[in-house]
C-alpha cells in the first residue's frame, strides 16, 4: 500500500519542526573542550563537503522517542557520506535513515553515569555507531569503543594513551588536559589559530634564513671585491717592476 503525504507525516511529523533540545553545557570547560573537538576536525576537512557534525545537538529517530521526550542528543557526533549544511537537529527519517558514525561523550558529574551505561547501549544496540568515545574534562578519564559484530569492544590504546579510530582516520588522544586528534604520523590536528600561528612562525623563519642567505652572499661579495682588489694591487706592483702580467 502507497502512503499518501498526509499518512507520512501523522506518521512521522515534519522535521522542519523539530528543533533541538539538549541542555547547556555543563561547564565552561566541557564547551571549550566541545568547540575544540569541531574546529579542528572542520579546519583538517576544510576542503571536503560530504559530511556533518553535530556538536550538543538532538537525534530524532522515532515516533515513540517524540512520544516519551526520550531525546538523546551526543555533545559531539560526526555522519559521513551526507551533505554539510546547517541543521536544527539530525532527523533520522529525513537523512535516509542514517545514524552517526562515531559519537564522543563528554562527561560531567550529572551524566557520566548515563554516558557510560544508558547511551552507550542505545549507540550500540539501536543505533550501531561504529565508535564511541568518552572523555571527562575534569577527570580526564578517556575510554573508546569499535563495534564488532553486535557489540562494543575496547579501542586499546597506544604507547601514548591515544586511541584509533577509523571512522577519523586518527588517533584520539589527550595532550595538555583536552581531547585532541592525532595524525597516523603522531602529528597534532591544531586549531585554525594554531595553524594560523604555525604558518606565521614558518614564514618568520623563512624570512630570517633568507636574510642570513643574504648576509652571507654579501660575505662573499665583500670577500671576491677584497680579492680583486688585492689581484689588481700585485699586478700594478709586476708592471711598475717592468714584467708583462697580462
Amino acid at each position: 500500500m502507497v502512503l499518501t503525504p498526509q499518512q507520512l507525516d501523522a506518521i512521522m511529523p515534519d522535521a522542519s519542526q523539530l528543533y533541538s533540545d539538549e541542555p547547556e553545557m555543563e561547564s565552561s570547560l566541557h564547551y571549550m573542550q566541545l568547540l575544540l573537538l569541531v574546529t579542528c576536525l572542520e579546519w583538517l576537512w576544510r576542503e571536503r563537503n560530504d559530511y556533518f557534525i553535530g556538536a550538543n545537538l538532538t537525534i530524532y529517530f522515532s515516533r515513540q522517542q517524540l512520544r516519551n521526550r526520550d531525546f538523546r542528543g551526543p555533545d559531539f557526533f560526526l555522519i559521513k557520506q551526507t551533505q554539510k549544511h546547517p541543521r536544527n537537529s539530525w532527523v533520522v527519517w529525513e537523512e535516509d535513515g542514517k545514524y552517526p558514525n562515531l559519537i564522543i561523550e563528554l562527561l560531567s558529574t550529572s551524566t557520566a553515569d548515563t554516558d557510560r551505561n544508558l547511551k552507550k547501549n542505545l549507540y550500540q544496540d539501536r543505533f550501531h555507531t561504529p565508535e564511541y568515545f568518552y572523555f571527562s574534562p575534569d577527570t580526564l578519564e578517556f575510554a573508546g569503543f569499535r563495534l564488532v559484530g553486535s557489540e562494543y569492544q575496547d579501542i586499546t590504546s597506544n604507547a601514548n594513551g591515544w586511541r584509533w579510530s577509523q571512522e577519523l582516520d586518527l588517533y584520539l588522544g589527550i595532550d595538555s588536559g583536552k581531547l585532541r586528534y592525532f595524525t597516523t604520523e603522531g602529528v597534532l590536528v591544531p586549531t585554525p589559530e594554531e595553524a594560523a600561528l604555525q604558518t606565521q612562525l614558518e614564514l618568520q623563519q623563512q624570512t630570517l634564513e633568507l636574510e642570513q642567505q643574504s648576509l652571507e652572499l654579501q660575505q662573499q661579495t665583500l670577500e671576491l671585491e677584497q680579492e680583486r682588489q688585492r689581484a689588481e694591487r700585485l699586478a700594478e706592483r709586476l708592471r711598475s717592476l717592468g714584467m708583462d702580467v697580462d
